[in-house]
């Protein structure tokens, strides 16, 4: 039956009301159960998830929100909406930066009882730090978290060549902030947001980042705005008091990495794992790095019919993962 690490997941999954994680949790006991031979018990455990959803789907269709479609016109070429099944319980950061990060969701879950006294919750971040740190996926944890769709705007369709069309297309954007309540993502903003009169300054992207501030400026509606950078040293001075808070990323010291090994691997047999052995192994991989090693060992597992994770598997697939990183880093 299901291993501890799965059981704890279960747990998990269900105390924090994530049921993507805890159907994801259950087929993988189903998976495991077939590989022992217990069909009976694997197809009742994948039509039990089956039914769940089904019914849970039915439920969403009569009695919840109305899902924001995806944009059209002119819009449809700045905004990628999509609807993110990430929780906070997936994010691993620092103790500071998630609690500024809960402290943020408990503002917008009690922003009527803020604003019955004059005030509003905090809405406008910037996100800076190394690549792979968590900043995307924390524009995703806020979205999931308050059940509010995820609006990534399209730099490279918003920045044109032409003189005064970059700005108009920000406007739609800004527009679009009052009209529909999200989550708006300006990820790479360093693009959008470079400082004035540098020896590389263009006269258009000089107004469109004046554009941008202004915008920014006048923006009361309630949705979040998320700016994202790995080069917080070119953005331009001015832009850091339009924002109610600048978050800053760093990648994983020793414990962080050994909970990012646990947590990404929470859903599988790991009790061959030797965690301490993995995390000294990816010490200095951001946390994209990390998952996406974990990712890898879990699929071999899979790929390969073996029933757990094993120590050496999980070092293989961290080695790897830092060869395809180093690489790339020379190049």
């Amino acid at each position: 039956m299901a291993t501890a690490a799965q059981i704890t997941a279960l747990v998990r999954s269900f105390s924090d009301q994530d049921d993507a994680q805890f159907y994801r949790v259950v087929l993988q006991v189903a998976a495991a159960e077939a590989r022992k031979g217990h069909s009976q018990v694997a197809r009742e455990l994948r039509d039990m998830v089956d039914d769940a959803r089904s019914r849970k789907s039915a439920i969403q269709r009569t009695t919840g929100p109305t899902l924001l479609g995806q944009p059209k016109g002119d819009l449809a070429e700045l905004l990628r909406c999509s609807y993110p099944e990430i929780r906070m319980q997936d994010l691993v950061v620092a103790e500071p930066l998630r609690s500024s990060l809960h402290r943020l969701l408990k503002e917008h879950r009690q922003a009527h009882d803020l604003k019955a006294h004059g005030l509003r919750p905090r809405r406008k971040l910037l996100l800076a730090g190394p690549p792979g740190t968590g900043k995307t996926m924390t524009a995703h944890a806020i979205a999931g978290e308050l059940r509010l769709p995820l609006l990534a705007v399209r730099l490279d369709t918003l920045i044109t060549r032409f003189l005064g069309e970059t700005a108009a297309k920000l406007r739609l954007v800004f527009d679009a902030m009052a009209e529909t309540r999200g989550v708006y993502l300006f990820d790479e903003f360093d693009a959008l947001g470079a400082q004035r009169a540098t020896p590389n300054d263009v006269g258009e992207i000089r107004r469109v980042l004046n554009s941008f501030l202004q915008f920014i400026e006048e923006d009361d509606s309630d949705s979040v705005v998320v700016a994202a950078t790995n080069h917080v040293e070119l953005l331009d001075r001015a832009l850091f008091r339009r924002f109610d808070s600048v978050l800053h990323y760093e990648r994983p010291d020793e414990a962080l990495t050994l909970r990012m090994l646990q947590v990404s691997l929470a859903g599988f047999p790991t009790k061959a794992v030797d965690f301490a052995e993995a995390s000294q192994e990816a010490s200095g991989l951001s946390q994209a790095d990390i998952l996406g090693a974990c990712e890898e060992a879990a699929k071999d597992m899979i790929l390969e019919g073996r029933s757990e994770l094993s120590t050496e598997h999980l070092v293989a697939a961290i080695r790897m993962k830092r060869a395809g990183h180093d690489a790339t880093m020379r190049q």
